[in-house]
């Protein structure tokens, strides 16, 4: 009997006859493959308005060899994702706001009136499938319009109590200014308030990248187009904002504060020996010390966690585990920018054990966002 496989890292290669491991992508086609692990939870999973699909669709262009079959799966929020949930063990999914969203809107009534009309969309959506799934407060995600910090915490009280959501996401920086140049950075005490509300309501904030715009793009990215998004500008962007949090005191201000990054922590990990370094030997007896008290693993240990989300690799998540520890990080996919079956694959396959398997599958979100029973949310791994 042959049987198709498919090992996925940019080109496609077919094997016929027996299993060969090409890489740590495999995949079978035209057989069943039963997911090993049910009940995940997958937090950065991205929808659209359907009255946005054309826009959507031209967004798409930059991430999406078909530009066509992503706008249909981001506009579709229930039918073609559960199939997916269903095939893959997904028991639960976080939603959020796709590209482009509130972060790239500078004028602020617009961007906050769009907001709010992506979270209720999103609520009427959710509602009569709370079993399946959550929604952040979010745009690409945040539905929150970051222009204003205390409209902004208004909004994410309103999207918790009301609507049930269980936190925000929100873009690395909030695009501003008369001409849309400028950005804003949510580190400095006048956000004090936001984050105030955030730990009041004690619901994690994700901390999402956005495309370079303005002067940034021009001076930066224009000519260097192809490294625009997972390649290189989005770890920048929100490596840039985590640790500008970290190195401003809003962790020390807010020490109860959860922030969530994607992509197996942006290009951190790997750095943070680096950066630890730096911080305490040369950055603090410099000055920093006077409003960041930890250290850079402490805030990693108590106030920040990393998602798998679109980084599928055994070895970046064994060194993770090394430098933060299973206990912060979260099971994730970056749907439809990537697929259910190369996410859902990868960690059923990836060698764990049991113990952390269940904890970044599932365990560490369940207590993060305090769920209660979902499909499968008690299943036992299968061998």
């Amino acid at each position: 009997m042959n049987i198709d496989l498919i090992y996925r890292r940019s080109l496609r290669k077919r094997v016929a006859g027996f299993p060969i491991r090409l890489g740590l992508m495999l995949v079978r086609r035209n057989s069943q493959v039963l997911p090993n692990m049910l009940g995940k939870i997958a937090l950065e999973e991205a929808f659209a308005l359907p009255r946005m699909k054309e826009q959507t669709e031209r967004w798409a262009s930059l991430f999406a060899v078909d530009g066509e079959k992503h706008a249909r799966e981001v506009t579709d929020v229930a039918e073609i994702r559960t199939k997916y949930m269903d095939e893959y063990g997904v028991g639960y999914q976080i939603l959020s706001y796709t590209a482009p969203g509130v972060q790239d809107i500078y004028d602020p009534k617009e961007a906050h009136s769009f907001a709010r009309e992506i979270n209720a969309y999103a609520a009427e959506q959710i509602k009569s499938k709370e079993d399946r799934f959550g929604c952040f407060a979010c745009e690409c995600p945040s539905t929150l319009s970051m222009h204003d910090p205390s409209e902004a915490a208004t909004e994410l009280e309103r999207c918790v109590l009301e609507l049930g959501f269980k936190g925000a996401l929100v873009n690395d920086t909030q695009r501003s200014g008369h001409d849309g140049d400028d950005m804003i950075f949510y580190d400095g005490p006048e956000w004090d308030v936001f984050w105030e509300t955030c730990t009041k309501l004690d619901v994690p904030f994700y901390l999402h990248p956005r495309n370079p715009t303005g002067t940034m793009f021009e001076k930066l990215w224009k000519d260097r187009k192809w490294l625009i998004g997972p390649p290189l500008s989005f770890a920048q962007g929100v490596g840039l904002s985590l640790l500008g949090m970290v190195t401003n005191g809003v962790f020390d201000r807010h020490p109860k504060l959860q922030i969530i990054i994607g992509h197996l922590g942006e290009h951190i990990p790997p750095d943070l020996w680096r950066i630890d370094h730096w911080f305490e030997d040369i950055k603090k007896p410099l000055g920093m010390a006077a409003q960041c008290k930890k250290t850079i693993r402490d805030y990693f240990a108590q106030n920040i966690w990393i998602t798998t989300s679109g980084n599928f690799s055994s070895p970046l998540l064994q060194l993770c585990m090394t430098e933060i520890s299973a206990d912060r990080i979260l099971f994730s996919i970056d749907y439809p920018f990537e697929q259910f079956e190369d996410a859902c694959v990868w960690f059923d396959k990836t060698e764990l054990n049991k113990i952390d398997k269940l904890k970044i599958g599932r365990e560490n979100a369940k207590k993060l966002f305090k769920l209660g029973r979902y499909k499968d949310s008690e299943a036992q791994l299968k061998r």
